[in-house]
């Protein structure tokens, strides 16, 4: 058997064992640098998800890759924001995002934590990226030690830093929410500046008030018993 046909067996063997890998990758983004980071993009996420509880539209993830390269690759142009919103699309889980299989969509907004290892990176590179390739409409990054926070919104294809209202708050057009810092996390606000509730915080507060509810009508009771002792039954 001469060499040419050996090669030609072989490539044909190649062609029948080797598995490719699914085009639903892991998201392959390293390990968040410290615990405030972590917490910070978990109170996000939970806040946002549990004030959209009951929408169906959008999708919202921290630290996960977006592969987004024109031809389609994975081993090229992807980047993992450390939180993102994308609107009009299926809330479900995923394992990445990958643009060319979401309808050619780019995040909505994006958040990135600062680091001293990062943050030449976000205020540089990546706003850049966002601003010229994903055409992601709100930016925003938070210092979670200093406590630096700026934002801005595309305007005619080019990023315009967002004014601060009296708060310190910025707006997320997109989100129709403030962002600003509250007890030195990043929070969201709603348009009448309620702070946007954890499920747990929520679970306090409700506990709370009905405690408040049971000791103001104890109080009350107490009250008219007084009443009763001195001056005798109500009258009609």
């Amino acid at each position: 058997m001469s060499l040419a046909q050996d090669l030609e067996i072989s490539e044909d063997v190649l062609e029948e064992d080797v598995i490719f890998p699914p085009s639903d990758l892991y998201s392959d983004e390293p390990p968040l640098e410290t615990e405030l980071h972590l917490r910070q993009i978990m109170l996000l996420l939970q806040c946002l998800e549990s004030w959209w509880q009951n929408r169906n539209d959008f999708y919202a993830c921290g630290n996960l890759t977006i592969y987004y390269s024109p031809r389609q690759r994975k081993s090229e142009k992807f980047r993992g924001p450390d939180f993102f919103v994308v609107l009009g699309t299926e809330r479900k889980p995923r394992k990445s995002w990958v643009v060319w299989e979401e309808d050619g969509k780019y995040p909505n907004v994006i958040v990135e934590i600062l680091s001293s290892k990062t943050a030449d990176t976000d205020r540089g590179l990546k706003k850049q990226i966002y601003q010229d390739n994903f055409r992601t409409p709100d930016y925003f990054w938070f210092d979670p030690d200093s406590l630096e926070f700026k934002g801005f919104q595309l305007v005619g294809g080019r990023y315009q830093d967002l004014v601060p209202n009296e708060n310190g708050w910025l707006w997320s057009q997109q989100l129709e929410l403030y962002l600003g810092i509250h007890e030195s996390k990043l929070r969201f606000f709603t348009p009448e500046g309620q702070l946007i509730l954890t499920p747990e915080e929520a679970a306090i507060a409700e506990r709370q008030q009905k405690e408040q509810a049971q000791q103001q009508l104890a109080e009350m009771e107490a009250l008219l018993t007084r009443y009763r002792e001195r001056f005798g039954e109500l009258s009609e």
